[in-house]
């Protein structure tokens, strides 16, 4: 979605955050990056990794190592957003908060607050570990807070996707459905140490694919975005395919283990994302079938 270039933002949604000792160990290399997308990309706890992957996770004393953080000043109207990455997700932000602010009292009957938004380079310390630019984007349900290293969304050319604009606020839109869980009080049903095509781990992360796809039903009627255009939901699409089970595991030069799914194939992906889009409904995502929505 292109943003309106006149539309004024608040650079105080985000916060960059500088320095912030401590990474996770996950070693290094293609396959490696691509195993922690597979848990990481969009929506496991780096506090996991280290049991997940089988390695020791670094992580700082409580209290040590914090990062210093500052406010986007250089994002001021919709047209740094069109030109900044990080001005682009402090942007969507702001759009999702508007979406959510109405749809989630209307469809759920919970008032929405507004999760931290954090932008960070090389590492950070987070309430869920200290996190690493190979961990990708995650939400830190402990601290409420999504976080974004920019740079990893180069790894989206790799799994067969456009680092396109709209691919990265589908990307933001599915860190802020994790926050939509955490708010119903669902998303700790996820369990990454039990996978599997029928997990509750597939189920959540399905539900904030869907969940994305709502706000970006919305997100052109409010003040901050232009229409979606077909081509631009062709490239959300395309990042929900990339990020697909079976994608990466095939990637990754081995066969396709279902038994081993946390985040759903890539069918299941652009499906999930199509019906919140299609639809603008809660219950059309309702993969935990709970029947709660309005």
């Amino acid at each position: 979605m292109t943003f309106r270039d006149d539309v004024k933002l608040n650079s105080n949604r985000a916060r960059r955050s500088s320095g912030g000792g401590g990474r996770v160990a996950v070693g290094g290399g293609i396959g490696t990056l691509l195993m922690v997308g597979l848990f990481l990309l969009l929506g496991g706890n780096p506090g996991d990794l280290g049991g997940l992957l089988g390695e020791d996770q670094q992580q700082l004393p409580a209290g040590q190592g914090q990062s210093q953080s500052q406010s986007l000043e250089h994002c001021q109207t919709g047209k740094d957003a069109n030109e900044h990455v990080d001005c682009r997700l402090s942007a969507t932000a702001e759009s999702i908060d508007a979406v959510w602010s109405k749809v989630l009292p209307q469809q759920a009957g919970i008032k929405y607050t507004e999760p931290g938004l954090v932008i960070f380079s090389s590492a950070t310390q987070t309430a869920c570990g200290a996190a690493s630019s190979q961990t990708g984007p995650f939400y830190c349900p402990m601290d409420q807070t999504a976080y974004f290293d920019t740079s990893f969304f180069d790894m989206l050319n790799s799994l067969g996707a456009k680092n396109a604009p709209f691919a990265q606020e589908y990307v933001v839109a599915h860190e802020f459905g994790h926050h939509i869980q955490q708010l119903e009080g669902t998303l700790g049903m996820s369990n990454y140490n039990e996978p599997g095509q029928d997990s509750n781990a597939v189920r959540i992360e399905l539900q904030a694919d869907c969940y994305a796809g709502v706000w970006a039903h919305y997100a052109s009627e409010g003040k901050f975005l232009e229409p979606l255009t077909d081509a631009q939901v062709r490239d959300a699409v395309q990042a929900a395919r990339a990020v697909g089970d079976d994608n990466i595991q095939s990637r990754q030069g081995g066969r396709v283990r279902p038994d081993m799914f946390t985040h759903g194939s890539s069918e299941q992906r652009q499906k999930a994302f199509l019906a919140g889009y299609s639809s603008g409904q809660m219950s059309a995502c309702d993969t935990l079938e709970r029947g709660v929505y309005r």
